[in-house]
């Protein structure tokens, strides 16, 4: 009897972690695609004469969709599962790729980064639902694999500029098209798998949601601080996405294209210290990985904008390391706060993450016109410093202790 009942046990897991590779390999092709547009803002500005406020509207115009969609795309898909939606996502990802190739203006550029905005604001909130509901309760496990995907695809987008965009100019982005049409189909696999999963749980009895565990007033003051948490790490790192390169050629006086070898330092940093946040989280808690993530990174901020070239990409790397390891578990201890609404607290975190990474993206490049891009970035490197605000957070044992029935 024990042979029979345990024997699909390693199956149903692999295709659990098949489904969470699959999202994964997605969201590298989605954010790969998506990095397309920041990885050209050397060349789209030497072309077209933007300022650096443009460039910080192109990105608030990709981000600020996301912020505002996302939210409303998680909680449709928790009020109503939509399992194409992912394959749906990635075609418009693709169409706003086409945009992107054939821009000759800001205008037709800033079109191009809410139509890839609006995919990717469909894409996210979907794709960690799915990569939830895969993980066997390996939570940040899952959401980890699941970010670092995204990482990846992030980080590759500098080689993609280096040894492609750049040598062969802004109409080489039709290629990628065909990236985008390589997502749609894995995506149309995962929507098979989770239109079947939900067939099966149809035929479950019905459990109940659990309520949260915090009263209404502790529930918004930890919203408000998971906030200011997002704030502090988004603005840094979108900061550093937009402008790193910028940054390298003014201090430096290095090519563009050389920038993009360093700013892919910083993003591979990314992507690794995404992926071991979540699993150090399972193991140690939540809370530990987010203060150490956010305050961890302030020595290293304050540092970067004073020393030599070699120093400057050390630092990058660490903040990268470090910065990136609290988005998982925010993820997942935010999830924890308000249980039964997977996709609309998935969709709040990263659509608040991606808004107010624009919204200070363009700030900053306004304040670049005004006093140049390294004092910029001696500003912001404070902003780490509102991670001591983690110590407002309740702890994850209260939630787990308290949490009750509906």
């Amino acid at each position: 009897m024990t042979t029979i009942s345990s024997s699909p046990a390693p199956d149903a897991q692999r295709t659990a972690l098949s489904i969470i590779l699959a999202v994964s390999g997605a969201h590298l092709l989605n954010d790969l695609l998506q990095f397309l547009l920041p990885v050209l803002y050397p060349l789209l500005k030497e072309n077209y004469g933007l300022s650096y406020l443009q460039i910080g509207l192109l990105t608030l115009g990709q981000q600020i969709t996301a912020c505002i969609l996302q939210p409303a795309f998680g909680l449709s898909g928790d009020l109503k599962p939509k399992p194409y939606w992912l394959a749906l996502a990635m075609a418009l990802v693709g169409a706003g790729v086409a945009m992107l190739a054939a821009a000759n203006g800001f205008w037709l550029l800033f079109a191009a980064a809410v139509v890839m905005g609006t995919g990717s604001a469909l894409f996210h909130p979907e794709a960690s639902r799915v990569a939830r509901m895969a993980s066997g309760g390996r939570l940040g496990f899952a959401q980890s694999l699941f970010q670092v995907g995204g990482n990846a695809g992030t980080a590759l987008g500098p080689l993609a500029a280096a040894l492609i965009l750049f040598p062969l100019g802004q109409s080489s982005v039709f290629a990628f098209v065909l990236v985008a049409i390589a997502g749609l189909l894995l995506m149309l696999h995962v929507g098979r798998w989770f239109a079947g999963h939900q067939r099966q749980a149809a035929g479950r009895p019905k459990v109940a949601p659990a309520r949260p565990a915090l009263p209404r007033q502790r529930l918004v003051l930890a919203f408000v601080v998971i906030g200011a948490l997002l704030l502090s790490k988004f603005i840094y790192i979108e900061g550093l996405k937009s402008y790193y390169t910028f940054f390298l050629i003014e201090k430096f006086a290095v090519s563009a294209q050389e920038a993009q070898y360093y700013l892919f330092a910083f993003l591979g940093a990314v992507a690794a210290g995404t992926f071991f946040g979540g699993p150090i989280g399972d193991r140690y808690g939540r809370l530990a990985v987010i203060w150490v993530s956010i305050l961890g990174a302030l020595p290293f901020t304050l540092a970067l904008p004073y020393l030599d070239l070699f120093w400057t990409a050390v630092m990058s790397v660490m903040v990268g390391l470090i910065l990136s390891s609290a988005f998982s578990a925010m993820v997942v201890y935010a999830q924890e706060l308000v249980p039964g609404k997977v996709g609309m607290i998935a969709g709040f975190v990263f659509g608040f993450a991606f808004g107010i990474g624009a919204l200070g993206a363009a700030v900053m490049g306004a304040l670049a016109d005004w006093i140049g891009m390294i004092a910029v970035f001696q500003i912001c490197a404070f902003l780490p410093a509102l991670g001591i605000l983690t110590v407002m957070l309740p702890k994850t044992a209260e939630l787990h202790r308290e949490m009750v029935p509906a």
